[in-house]
């Protein structure tokens, strides 16, 4: 079976999808569309898209990773790679026990499998599809200490990774379809497996959010994205847009400078939440034209973006600005719907937990990371709350006699 990757260098989209077709123990031929322009448009002539990674399976063309990891979820990509499925779980297997489980990965879930792999707890990771977080999709880290030169996110995960398993956790490149939090030990549901585990660990992040509107969904990698680092090379030299006024969205609109000729930040406020720093960057630079009191109505567009309308929200001013891309980055959300209800979440889904603590108000069920911080949400806190939640589980486990 002939399996082909559109991709460029940089895109953690990219590199989660090889990840996962390795992981099938499958091998596949890359193109990179940025070393040579014409592949870029064979890409978007035989996928009907214009972002990576474009997939194609024989003569199937599957789409991007989120395509591939929910054909992965629906049980049909191994058909698709002519392989056969490991037998499914039946009533009465034996789940494998562990002491503890982390679900999620990210700067929380890795730094709490290091805790806890070096107190000889021997962890297992279900890192997720999606594994490694938010900074996945960041192109460059400054803040983290130890880096002064900077680091991309992917890179970091990467040394994040390496150094869980260098002490024994066991990561298992998966997402989590089921817990169970209401019996001792608790149950943790994989594809085609079970584990049981003495104390569980939730570091499932958070996802970004978007608009919500129709246009959006369908101009949907056709010049609507979440992620500049993947797809902000793909419309070199043209206008580009960027919605948010958080240090996310700064970032990527800097970023995008390198390839657009103009990038319109548009904010629903006149001010921005972005870190100093960041806010003075964005407005020093020649190319960033803010546009305030903002929101978007409608991206414009048949096949591909060729613009969008906003709104004044304090004039009711319609505003049309030509850009051939619009990247969102107006937040996040919890990724918790996993335990929505069987744990106590706060009103917008954060796990809540014993202040001070990763305690949750379930006995043996800790939380650390962005899944519980509505506050900071930054990769230091994310990696200190997990540190916080291995020394809880160890403590945890002394206390209940389990060695």
């Amino acid at each position: 079976m002939s399996i082909l990757i559109y991709a460029k260098d940089g895109c953690p989209y990219c590199v989660m999808a090889k990840q996962l077709l390795q992981s099938k123990g499958v091998e596949w031929t890359e193109i990179n569309i940025e070393t040579d322009a014409g592949r870029r448009d064979e890409m978007i002539e035989r996928s009907g898209r214009m972002t990576v990674p474009q997939i194609f399976i024989g003569e199937t063309h599957v789409g991007g990773f989120e395509d591939l990891s929910a054909m992965e979820s629906a049980g049909e990509l191994d058909p698709l790679l002519g392989r056969t499925s490991g037998p499914a779980e039946k009533a009465g297997d034996e789940a494998e026990h562990r002491r503890v489980i982390i679900v999620g990965s990210g700067p929380a879930g890795y730094t709490a499998a290091i805790y806890a792999a070096r107190a000889e707890l021997e962890p297992l990771v279900i890192a997720g599809f999606q594994f490694g977080g938010q900074l996945m999709l960041t192109t460059d880290v400054e803040n983290y200490p130890g880096f002064p030169e900077g680091v991309t996110g992917p890179e970091m995960m990467e040394l994040f990774q390496k150094q869980a398993e260098r002490f024994g956790a066991k990561i298992i490149m998966e997402d989590a379809t089921q817990v169970d939090c209401s019996t001792r030990p608790f149950r943790v549901k994989i594809a085609d497996r079970s584990f049981t585990a003495n104390a569980l660990i939730f570091a499932m992040g958070a996802s970004a959010k978007w608009l919500g509107i129709e246009s959006e969904q369908r101009l949907m990698n056709n010049g609507v994205s979440a992620c500049a680092t993947c797809d902000g090379a793909l419309f070199r030299g043209k206008p580009m847009a960027v919605v948010g006024g958080g240090d996310t969205a700064l970032e990527e609109a800097l970023f995008l400078t390198r390839f657009a000729t103009k990038v319109f930040v548009i904010h629903r406020r006149d001010s921005l939440r972005a870190s100093k720093i960041m806010q003075e960057r964005a407005r020093n630079h020649e190319k960033i034209e803010f546009v305030w009191n903002s929101v978007v109505d409608e991206v414009i567009g048949e096949d591909f973006v060729t613009g969008v309308r906003t709104r004044n929200v304090k004039t009711d001013q319609i505003r049309e600005l030509p850009v051939e891309a619009v990247f969102i980055a107006i937040g996040h959300e919890p990724n918790t719907k996993l335990v929505w209800d069987q744990i106590d979440l706060n009103r917008v889904g954060y796990v809540t937990v014993v202040p001070g603590t990763s305690r949750t108000n379930i006995e043996g069920v800790f939380a650390c990371g962005d899944a519980m911080d509505p506050v900071y949400r930054q990769a230091v806190t994310a990696a200190g709350t997990g540190c916080m939640a291995a020394i809880d589980v160890e403590r945890w486990l002394a206390e209940q006699g389990v060695e």
